[in-house]
C-alpha cells in the first residue's frame, strides 16, 4: 500500500515541466591518447558556452541524470544548485552561468529524476539519495573543485 501512496503523493508534490524545455545531443566525439572515446554533450536550446560542461551521469538505479557544470576561471568554490520544482536546466541554465560568473565560483545544477532530459520516476525517495551522489561525484572527479 506503502507504493501507491507514494505514487498519488508525487502526482500531486511534484510538476516537471512537460515537455521539457531543452534536449541533450552529442556536439562532438573525439578520442584521447589511448583510443578512448569522449563525448561532448550540448543543450541546443541556449547557448554554447565554452565554460559549461554538459553531462549525464548514471545512478546505483540505473537512471541517467542531466547536469551542467559551469566553470569559473579561478573558482573559490562549486556550488551544488538543486532547482525549485516546476523548473528544469534549460530554464535554469542561464541562472546557473550568471551565478558563476557574479560570484566566482563554479555551479553544478541537475535535473532530478522525471525532470527534463533526466530518466527515472519522479519520487520522494529519489531526492536526497541523488544530490548526496552528485555531491560524491564531485569529489572524486577530476573537475577543478577548489
Amino acid at each position: 500500500m506503502g507504493g501507491v501512496t507514494s505514487s498519488i503523493a508525487a502526482k500531486f508534490a511534484f510538476f516537471p515541466p512537460q515537455p521539457p524545455s531543452y534536449t541533450v545531443t552529442v556536439s562532438e566525439t573525439t578520442t584521447t591518447g589511448d583510443n578512448s572515446p569522449v563525448t561532448k554533450l550540448s543543450i541546443p536550446e541556449v547557448p554554447m558556452k565554452e565554460n559549461v560542461d554538459v553531462l549525464k551521469l548514471k545512478t546505483r538505479r540505473g537512471n541517467e541524470i542531466a547536469a551542467v557544470y559551469v566553470k569559473y576561471h579561478r573558482p573559490t568554490c562549486t556550488m551544488l544548485y538543486s532547482h525549485g520544482n516546476a523548473a528544469d536546466l534549460g530554464q535554469m541554465f542561464e541562472l546557473f552561468v550568471e551565478l558563476s560568473n557574479r560570484l566566482r565560483i563554479n555551479v553544478m545544477g541537475y535535473d532530478y529524476s522525471g525532470y527534463g532530459q533526466s530518466t527515472g520516476k519522479v519520487s520522494f525517495l529519489t531526492f536526497q539519495p541523488l544530490s548526496l551522489s552528485l555531491y560524491f561525484f564531485l569529489h572524486a572527479s577530476d573537475l577543478d573543485l577548489k
